[in-house]
């Protein structure tokens, strides 16, 4: 995983819209009429709001659309403040502080794909249905959502060309039927998938059988992790200084209060943007965001959740 480079931008709201039951969608463009930045299938941002939360959400308009952004928003039951801002006081007109855009979630190239998505979860990869219709590269969608009237982007999903969209309410038909579809695993094929984590965690299950790397989530909440919670020293590679993490403290808030700036938002291992270069020791990876690649080369951590197996680390800081 390369560190990406982000922008921080003022975006004005210039449409918004109801898309499904508790969901909606705001369009974003530029106040100074700029371009934005280019972005890949996949793609999320941080959205900054005036009440103090950073919340993330993906991008699911067209990519090949430089001038507006598109973002969907679920208004969560338990909202911290975050999404019900959104949909109770965010309208057109409103500028909005935007950083990004970050994938952590990019479309890899296959033969033929299977989406698995859930609730909310429709939202990054909506995109990549659209890259892979337009490239005519066979697709499967399995879609579930609470019900019919609470899954969005129905209309668009249905007229998009090459694959299958196989919708699923859970008050019609159940749980989505993952086995079916997932054993035995399809050669060639590449699963994409996200949505609320106990679907992420049978989806998992499932694909265990699956060849390394054909299975690709990305979650809204962080996974339950077994962390170790020995203390450990962190050495700094521009100064030489060195810095004790004590035990139950995240390696990110004592660097914090040691002085060093490192930019970050979720601080729960979902979003990638605390990533640090690793010069020296094993880390403990505790993140949701890291391939398997990048957790073997032992080259880079996320301090927010990340600890270490080695007495020392050195990070490139």
């Amino acid at each position: 995983m390369v560190q990406q480079q982000e922008q921080t931008l003022q975006l004005e709201v210039v449409g918004k819209r109801l898309e499904a039951e508790g969901v909606v969608s705001l369009s974003l463009r530029s106040v100074d009429g700029d371009p934005l930045p280019p972005w890949t299938p996949g793609a999320h941002v941080d959205v900054v709001l005036d009440c103090g939360s950073i919340r993330q959400y993906s991008l699911c308009g067209s990519v090949d659309d430089p001038e507006r952004w598109r973002l969907g928003v679920l208004r969560e039951p338990n909202s911290r403040g975050g999404s019900r801002k959104i949909h109770e006081d965010v309208e057109p007109g409103t500028v909005l502080t935007v950083c990004g855009p970050r994938n952590n979630f990019a479309l890899q190239p296959a033969k033929q794909y299977l989406f698995v998505a859930g609730g909310i979860g429709i939202t990054p990869i909506l995109p990549m249905l659209r890259h892979v219709a337009e490239q005519g590269i066979p697709w499967k969608l399995l879609y579930g959502g609470r019900s019919r009237s609470s899954m969005a982007f129905v209309e668009e999903i249905l007229a998009l060309e090459n694959g299958e969209a196989i919708l699923r309410p859970q008050d019609e038909y159940g749980l989505l039927d993952l086995k079916r579809y997932l054993d035995p695993p399809v050669p060639g094929t590449k699963v994409y998938s996200c949505g609320p984590t106990p679907l992420l965690e049978a989806v998992t299950e499932e694909c265990k059988s699956w060849p390394t790397g054909s299975l690709h989530i990305e979650r809204f909440v962080a996974s339950t992790r077994n962390s170790s919670e020995d203390p450990f020293e962190v050495e700094l590679a521009r100064s030489g200084r060195r810095i004790t993490i004590p035990k139950y403290e995240s390696m990110l808030d004592v660097l914090e209060q040691e002085g060093l700036e490192i930019t970050n938002s979720c601080r729960a291992g979902i979003c990638g943007t605390c990533l640090t270069g690793v010069l020296g020791g094993i880390p403990e990876h505790n993140d949701d965001v890291l391939s398997d690649e990048d957790r073997a080369s032992n080259k880079v951590i996320l301090p927010c959740v990340s600890r270490s197996k080695t007495d020392r680390l050195i990070i490139d800081l």
